[in-house]
């Protein structure tokens, strides 16, 4: 078999330049005039970006392993299935604010740009530490325990978006227009420029992101400590989530054990860190371990609605 491809700085220039590339043609080209997502293409979108996913981590078993492949994919689907509960805050964002739904998929695609350079600052920064302080591994794993379950003894926080330190700073500094005006972020109000409130809501979307990504990068890490598999499995799970926001969002609330399944992700995840100097798991089991989780946690949910659906159809249910 022939050696690896080592991974040069052109390969992380390349893929960021893709991305931004798509980004630029998704909110500049194809979706310039604002208009809702319809639901099938929603889906395809999401498709397209699995299969771009599944193609990348062919690449990578060809050109460097079948092992980092398999990274790759577990990263994916860990980081993926922890996003999950990202949908259900997007929602609340655009629901406080107002959002039109046509432009909701303005603000969702521009917020990529911005999530490629927080989350690259963070996977960075998370991987220098690692390599220099190996023991922090540990502390991951142990954050990750604690959050698990947590997120499984308690209820989600209900926050009002409103009252984020970004929004409030924003509003401290630059004027904010009343109202909308259409999908700009900025618009002339008494005469000088002045903020509108969809810029505060891609805001509000960047920073509920970079919170999101404190749980689930750690996570990532506890797959591989390849800085570059940990960007890329992000970056592809983020641009497919946020295509099937527009599926999902509306129906979060029937996925009632989900929370639960990715408290389970957190824990089991967090326990492969705390015991990896003693025993070494598979990646390929970690993969399978996560998908059965997060699919009995749908399944559950898929058949409690079900069944609580039968039971208001009965005659003589309570209401």
């Amino acid at each position: 078999m022939a050696a690896p491809i080592p991974i040069r700085a052109w390969h992380w220039a390349g893929f960021i330049l893709v991305i931004l590339v798509w980004v630029w043609l998704d909110a500049g080209l194809f979706h310039r005039a604002a208009r809702v997502v319809k639901v099938r293409q929603a889906l395809l979108w999401s498709g397209i970006w699995l299969l771009l996913a599944l193609l990348f981590a062919g690449l990578l078993a060809q050109w460097r392993s079948r092992e980092e492949a398999l990274q790759f994919l577990t990263g994916y689907l860990v980081e993926y299935s922890l996003s999950l509960d990202n949908v259900l805050a997007m929602a609340l964002i655009f629901a406080s604010f107002g959002v039109a739904a046509e432009n909701q998929h303005r603000v969702l695609s521009l917020g990529i740009a911005g999530a490629l350079l927080m989350r690259g600052l963070v996977i960075g920064a998370g991987a220098a530490l690692l390599q220099r302080f190996h023991w922090l591994l540990y502390w991951m794993g142990l954050f990750l325990v604690v959050t698990g379950l947590r997120w499984a003894f308690s209820k989600p926080a209900t926050t009002r978006p409103q009252d984020n330190p970004a929004i409030r700073l924003a509003r401290k500094f630059f004027p904010v227009s009343a109202g909308f005006d259409g999908g700009r972020f900025v618009t002339v109000a008494n005469g000088r420029r002045a903020l509108t409130p969809l810029a505060l809501v891609l805001l509000a979307v960047e920073t509920t992101d970079l919170i999101f990504a404190v749980d689930s990068i750690p996570a990532v890490f506890a797959v591989t400590q390849n800085a570059f598999l940990v960007f890329t499995s992000n970056i592809f799970a983020i641009l497919g989530l946020r295509s099937l926001y527009f599926v999902m969002a509306g129906a979060m609330g029937s996925f009632r054990y989900l929370r639960t399944g990715l408290a389970c992700v957190l824990v089991v995840i967090g326990l492969k860190m705390l015991v990896a100097h003693w025993v070494q798991v598979p990646t390929s089991l970690s993969l399978g371990v996560v998908l059965v989780i997060v699919a009995a946690a749908i399944a559950c949910s898929l058949l409690a609605g079900r069944s609580d659906k039968g039971r208001a159809n009965t005659p003589g249910s309570p209401a």
